[in-house]
């Protein structure tokens, strides 16, 4: 089983120097580097304290030149507001100079505010994103680039330069069956929303797999990262403080705004399925309690390996990616949980 942590850097109330914030990241990697971690996985957000990462290739580079074996994992490049031939430079060049240790994972965002300052339409950021994702992998892969879409046209461009690895790992992340089965179709890997609940996970897996198969692919051998907001402490209710405290700070900065983008897909018309936090907004159930009792995974050393084990024969799991809602929460998981897994 592999394990990553899905990274934010955080800034809640401006309480530090933005610089601990990232200093206290840059330790976090240290460890993970020695410890067994198979990857950071960095996670880009613009405009907002709810994580200070505008550029995931910069923060990758940083930390390619401080670690020595952990993957550079992008969780995700914001696809739809690049130019796709800067994109496709920029994580090749990453992949370079960290000596082949970049995991890409591509994403078209949900901030309605990232969308309006970048200037992309809600409607159209689907299928931009798509085409971008097409145009960085083409690029990769043609001695000169060809390309001529809805949004983009290229003649014979060489773009240099071309990934370490062959091929370079890539990731969609897809938590709409839309953007499931968009992915599969194409043999894609996937990422999967740290917001939904675990049966929502297995559900969009199981429907992930089907759909892999029926276009001719396997799901055997792929890493599947499932990213989890962690909590832990001594006693349950801790646990429970850390989680609440972590969910309170994510709904009041940023994770609200979700459902004023997510609701069209490429075409434009309306998606059905929602989420579980969509829906407790729209039933008026308290969405940060729901979120620490069906999402997080909440509680102390013994009921995180409890529940671990309970998920790699349920969901299955295969690689856990964590996001901790506390420094203190790393740490317990790094000493007293990995261990029992590696």
């Amino acid at each position: 089983m592999k394990f990553g942590v899905l990274q934010f850097f955080s800034w809640p109330g401006r309480r530090v120097p933005l610089a601990t914030v990232y200093e206290r990241a840059f330790q976090r990697m240290e460890v993970m580097d020695k410890a067994g971690y198979d990857a950071v996985w960095l996670a880009e957000h613009h405009f907002s304290t709810y994580s200070v990462c505008p550029s995931v290739h910069i923060m990758g580079t940083h930390i390619a030149a401080h670690t020595k074996r952990l993957r550079i994992g992008t969780a995700v490049s914001l696809a739809s507001f690049y130019h796709p031939l800067r994109l496709a430079e920029e994580v090749a060049l990453l992949d370079h100079v960290s000596g082949g240790r970049v995991n890409w994972g591509a994403g078209r965002g949900f901030d309605p505010t990232e969308h309006k300052i970048f200037g992309v339409e809600p409607k159209e950021s689907y299928a931009r994103f798509r085409e971008a994702v097409e145009i960085v992998i083409e690029a990769w892969n043609s001695d000169k680039l060809n390309f001529h879409g809805e949004f983009w046209d290229f003649e014979n461009v060489e773009v240099l330069p071309k990934p370490l690895q062959d091929p370079m790992p890539v990731w969609l992340a897809a938590s709409s069956r839309e953007a499931l089965e968009w992915s599969a179709e194409r043999g894609f890997s996937i990422l999967m929303s740290p917001h939904a609940t675990h049966s929502e996970i297995a559900e969009n897996r199981a429907f992930y797999k089907k759909g892999l198969e029926s276009a001719g692919y396997s799901i055997a051998g792929r890493d599947i990262p499932m990213a989890r907001t962690l909590a832990m402490g001594d006693t349950q209710r801790e646990a429970e403080d850390v989680g609440r405290r972590g969910a309170e700070f994510m709904f009041g900065s940023y994770l609200r705004k979700k459902s004023s983008i997510r609701g069209e897909s490429a075409g434009g018309q309306k998606i059905v399925q929602l989420d579980s936090m969509d829906q407790s907004l729209r039933a008026n159930i308290d969405p940060v309690a729901r979120y620490v009792q069906e999402i997080a995974i909440c509680g102390t050393p013994q009921k995180v390996i409890a529940d671990i084990e309970e998920m790699r024969e349920t969901l299955p799991l295969e690689y856990l990616m964590i996001a901790p809602l506390s420094h203190a929460s790393f740490v317990m998981f790094t000493e007293k949980v990995l261990p029992h897994f590696i």
